[in-house]
């Protein structure tokens, strides 16, 4: 049981290579993450066309075979296993790196979800064997904050808890040893999900799904014609974005649940983020699947005004005019649309458990255990505070449970003061 506030493990040492963001820059990069139909009324960085082998690898793939889709396009530029922004270890968040997340805060995020794990191990019986699954572990700080606060403040559970993480690259999968280097006896990796035996407990993922490779779409605005492909095509040495029928079925099954929008219209389906949910669901043996993103139902995902779509490409704090800038050297994600998701979950098995904004959710968790605020350090509040103010990211962020072979449990202290998942996601 906890019972009393996180100790953080000397914060200071443990933060020291996280860099951790002040309130101010939080809320100047949420106000930009607000404003991504309005690109030029944010501050706008011009960068190099980016890694010159990267580049190469992807002109001649185009050049063999025809324009590629926009997700095959990302597919290189963030997962190239050498080059990739993510797999290659240049991802870089904190204030000397290219965006903010969570984590920048410092451990109270990962404290906070520590609390949330303990009273869904307690609901599940408090069972022997209980894995905490990351997936996204990024340099392994979140696990990191995990570990610790439920070393010191729920060792019952720490006792038998297994920390797998699952990680593609190798060079990330180095990097998360060395963060976690306190904890060898108690993580392990796995390449992929297909690695990774059933377990009871928790998938969770912070930021995962708004990185996954997603397809271009653009209006026709024509009912015979009502969707086209955005593709990435070659125009000289330029790389350029051409219109395609649409070939893949499964975009094609998505495309249609899409209302008519005028022509030049530009959006994106998140195919592999819908593969994912479907690839989990049977490794839950038991448990929830947890993730915290930021994104829209899909009404207001797709609504007439959202023109451009929910694109964004960042590098140092600053977001890029075209995905063709900084390849391999700049972030590239699109906000999650959360009904879709959820209805592919919904059909390979899972349950949906809570949907609400993270200040919602990080304010129910503080209400379930008022001892942590009765007791909190300065330093914790004032992490709190960025972590729910509405301004920072209380309101950017929204949190996602799904869950399997709980019927009967209560609903997790997280979404005590949620409104209805289903008519939040618009849900049937």
């Amino acid at each position: 049981m906890l019972n009393r506030p996180p100790a953080a493990s000397n914060p200071e040492r443990a933060d020291s290579e996280r860099q951790v963001a002040r309130p101010e820059e939080i809320a100047n990069e949420t106000t930009g993450m607000a404003l991504h139909d309005e690109l030029r009324a944010w501050k706008v960085l011009t960068l190099n066309p980016g890694t010159a082998a990267l580049i190469a690898t992807i002109r001649e793939e185009i050049r063999r075979s025809g324009p590629i889709s926009f997700a095959r396009f990302m597919e290189h530029a963030l997962y190239h296993p050498e080059h990739g922004y993510y797999s290659s270890g240049r991802a870089a968040p904190g204030r000397h790196g290219d965006y903010f997340t969570n984590v920048s805060v410092g451990p109270a995020f990962g404290q906070m979800f520590a609390w949330q794990f303990v009273e869904i191990w307690k609901n599940m019986g408090a069972e022997s064997d209980f894995a905490l699954v990351e997936q996204g572990a990024h340099h392994g700080d979140l696990a990191r904050d995990f570990l610790q606060a439920l070393r010191e403040e729920a060792p019952a559970l720490f006792a038998v808890l297994r920390y797998e993480i699952v990680e593609p690259s190798r060079r990330l999968q180095d990097r998360q040893r060395k963060t976690l280097a306190e904890f060898h006896d108690k993580v392990g990796w796995h390449e992929s999900l297909d690695a990774l035996k059933p377990f009871d407990g928790v998938h969770f993922s912070n930021e995962l799904f708004d990185a996954l490779p997603f397809h271009l779409i653009s209006a026709g605005g024509a009912i015979a014609s009502p969707w086209m492909e955005r593709c990435v095509a070659i125009d000289g040495d330029e790389f350029v974005l051409t219109e395609q029928p649409m070939a893949d079925s499964a975009l094609l099954a998505q495309a249609a649940k899409l209302p008519l929008r005028p022509a030049g219209y530009q959006t994106e389906i998140n195919l592999a983020a819908l593969q994912l949910m479907r690839d989990l669901s049977p490794k839950v043996r038991r448990g929830y699947v947890i993730t915290v993103d930021y994104g829209f139902s899909r009404t207001r995902f797709y609504e007439e005004e959202r023109r451009t779509g929910t694109m964004q490409i960042r590098a140092q704090h600053r977001l890029l005019e075209s995905p063709f800038e900084g390849i391999g050297q700049s972030d590239i994600t699109a906000h999650v649309e959360w009904t879709s998701l959820v209805e592919e979950a919904e059909a390979f098995g899972l349950a949906l458990g809570g949907f609400t904004d993270q200040h919602h959710f990080l304010t129910g968790i503080l209400a379930a255990f008022p001892e942590f605020a009765k007791n909190a350090s300065p330093q914790t509040r004032r992490a709190w505070q960025t972590l729910l103010h509405p301004e920072m990211l209380g309101r950017s962020f929204q949190v996602l449970a799904l869950s399997k072979g709980m019927d009967g449990s209560p609903p997790l202290r997280g979404f005590k003061f949620a409104r209805d998942p289903r008519a939040a996601l618009e849900l049937r």
